[in-house]
């Protein structure tokens, strides 16, 4: 299993339409593709701390896939690229221009 991590901030005025985006069209597409490794998603947001952040709000996305060739199939050849759409390039400040890949080695719920 390979965790596909990216991170993106925006402003607090944007965050929430960024959020939408994301819930309501760009993971579901992600779903919707043709990739049978996909596996699903987690996404996480944090709150501005206007003492350390700059007041922006912080989003991470984790995809989950079953291996690096199904990471390849979704992002093609040039994996580690962020695929950021262009509907999210609108409402983000900045964002990561690569995707990290972690090997799950473990997983527990409890």
């Amino acid at each position: 299993m390979i965790d596909r991590i990216w991170h993106g901030w925006t402003t607090p005025e944007n965050a929430d339409e960024y959020e939408r985006l994301l819930r309501e069209e760009i993971l579901p597409s992600f779903a919707d593709a043709d990739n049978d490794g996909y596996r699903g998603t987690r996404l996480l947001r944090r709150e501005a701390d206007p003492e350390t952040d700059d007041g922006e709000v912080e989003f991470v996305t984790i995809l989950r896939f079953d291996s690096t060739e199904s990471v390849r199939e979704f992002a093609g050849e040039e994996y580690r690229d962020a695929h950021v759409p262009p509907a999210a390039r609108e409402v983000l400040k900045r964002f990561d221009d690569r995707a990290r890949h972690y090997e799950v080695r473990e997983e527990r719920e409890y």
